[in-house]
């Protein structure tokens, strides 16, 4: 008995999940300018081959995921799904994929795997469970979809888009699974292109279910985001050029 009780001990607190790390492949380490990275609430930053986040014990899910989309990511190669897996690099342990089962919510991808389709490496770490939130099956295969094929086209129109995605996760929320995984009510996503002199921002604001009416309907200001998630976007440029930049909704400079 007392055995038992020693070596489930040990699982729980030292066992590490399979990795799908492979740093073999032609496609290298995508870097994150740091004045696109915004500050974590919690200090548990992860860094990945192709996307950094901030995990958010508590909620049992990433508080922001942040990815750099290129033009020449853009690709349609056919990629095995893999297994959703606990992330090795979550100190804490991020959530496993069974809180999800039979709860009537998705695995929702914060990182689209569908921007990450260039590289097997890129495209298998998004399978982490560090990475996905529980989402309402209309909202991920409705807006939100519709949300990330407007990302795509823009990377394609514009070039190197810079993005952030998360929940909202605050108190009271639902929650799912033996390890109580949090229900976003809303999702958000903030895209941004340029250099730190001349940023073009663009910030989504979503209930977690679908929704008919046009993107730009759903736009809002980084301030707006902030406020409900106390986060600080774009903490790295100066205050001024932040203060002027988080409190504008520009659309112009978006072809929807």
């Amino acid at each position: 008995m007392l055995l038992c009780i020693i070596g489930f001990w040990v699982f729980e607190n030292f066992y590490t999940p399979d990795s799908y790390s492979n740093t073999k492949e032609r496609f290298s380490k995508t870097k994150i300018p740091t004045f696109f990275m915004p500050s974590s609430t919690t200090g548990a930053i992860v860094e990945h081959e192709h996307f950094i986040l901030s995990y958010n014990e508590p909620f049992e899910q990433a508080e922001w995921v942040a990815h750099v989309l290129k033009k020449e990511h853009l690709t349609n190669d056919d990629r095995k799904r893999p297994y959703f897996i606990e992330d090795p690099k979550v100190r804490t342990k991020s959530a496993d994929w069974r809180n999800y089962r039979g709860s009537g919510f998705d695995r929702g991808h914060l990182c689209p795997a569908g921007d990450r389709r260039f590289s097997e490496q890129a495209y298998n770490e998004t399978f982490y469970t560090s990475n996905i939130s529980p989402q309402n099956t209309d909202f991920n295969a409705g807006i939100w979809n519709r949300l990330e094929i407007k990302v795509r086209q823009w990377a394609k129109q514009y070039g190197t888009l810079y993005i952030v995605t998360g929940g909202v996760l605050e108190a009271g929320l639902q929650e799912i699974g033996d390890e109580d995984v949090d229900v976003p009510k809303y999702f958000y996503k903030i895209i941004a292109r340029g250099n730190p002199e001349s940023l073009k921002v663009i910030v989504f604001l979503m209930p977690g279910e679908e929704r008919t009416q046009p993107l730009e309907q759903f736009v809002v200001s980084v301030d707006t985001v902030e406020a409900m998630t106390g986060i600080d976007f774009f903490e790295d440029l100066n205050d001024e050029q932040e203060a002027e930049l988080e409190s504008r909704i520009v659309t112009d400079n978006w072809k929807f």
